[in-house]
């Protein structure tokens, strides 16, 4: 079976490279710029194609890997094309197959793919492709043959509902990309405190690292540690005194979530003063 992309950004270029690195075989590109096309198509040893019909004409399978606000308008164009008997896909985290109305009528089965995995470069994130999860949801005869193609290159792959994506991604947005806005809110405090922002990284790399790493061998229970986690209810009321509203309304929600794992960490500690300190639920139940 041949897979036509539409769209040669960062994901579509990676997924591509990916397949083709493993012997899939991969028809080509079509994208709003023939330039990003062609440039897609010659890392992938594919083919650049100038309309969506010629790359439609020859592939089986449809995986649209557009910006998520262009998923609706590419469907709406093909679905009036002859796509019967083929499969459509797009990689939008948030959205479900149901972007893809009427796709009975135009003869055709879709499902959306999301691989759990930031890609930050068009042309290296590939190589790292083989740790990721993937799931999926949509029609049974487009997971049929899109699910065992992924864990044949040897990838987990979870099947999820359609109901459950926006959550789904939400989550994935805030243990990616909003733990950056964490790690920056730190970097522009320790700036505040005199230090350059070169020192700053340097100062919270190791804490930064040996977290996560701990966090991932173990647990966050296990991995956590720190005021809260010890019970040191004086230290949070005087770090509160010194943030400002926007850095206090994160050290307190993040904070009542840490309350939580600090009670199934310590179950006979009991965190009722913290919690309310925090601003959160009284977490007295944990104990």
């Amino acid at each position: 079976m041949k897979i036509g992309f539409i769209g040669a950004g960062k994901v579509g270029c990676s997924i591509g490279k990916y397949l083709t690195e493993h012997g899939v075989t991969v028809a080509g590109y079509v994208s709003r710029s023939r330039e990003s096309a062609d440039e897609a198509a010659t890392f992938t040893d594919t083919k650049a194609f100038d309309s969506l019909e010629k790359l439609i004409a020859v592939s089986d399978i449809l995986f649209i890997t557009t910006p998520d606000d262009c998923i609706e308008a590419v469907w709406k164009k093909i679905k009036v094309m002859p796509i019967q008997e083929k499969i459509i896909c797009h990689f939008s985290g948030s959205l479900s197959s149901v972007v893809f109305s009427d796709r009975e009528q135009a003869g055709a089965s879709g499902c959306s793919v999301h691989p759990m995995y930031a890609f930050s470069d068009k042309f290296t994130s590939f190589q790292k492709l083989n740790q990721v999860m993937f799931t999926m949801e949509g029609d049974e005869g487009a997971l049929v043959a899109i699910k065992p193609l992924f864990e044949g290159l040897g990838n987990s792959v979870s099947v999820i509902s359609p109901e459950s994506k926006v959550r789904y991604h939400a989550a994935s947005s805030m243990v990616s990309n909003m733990m950056i806005g964490l790690y920056q809110m730190s970097i522009d405090m320790l700036t505040d405190c005199g230090f350059e922002e070169k020192q700053a990284r340097q100062l919270v790399e190791p804490l930064v690292r040996n977290n996560v790493e701990n966090m991932l061998r173990t647990s966050p229970a296990e991995a956590l540690t720190g005021p809260i986690e010890r019970n040191d209810v004086l230290t949070v009321k005087k770090h509160l005194q010194v943030l400002d509203d926007r850095e206090q309304a994160v050290y307190k929600n993040l904070g009542d979530v840490l309350v939580e794992l600090a009670g199934r960490k310590n179950p006979g500690r009991d965190y009722s003063v913290m919690s309310e300190n925090l601003g959160g639920k009284d977490n007295r139940h944990l104990v």
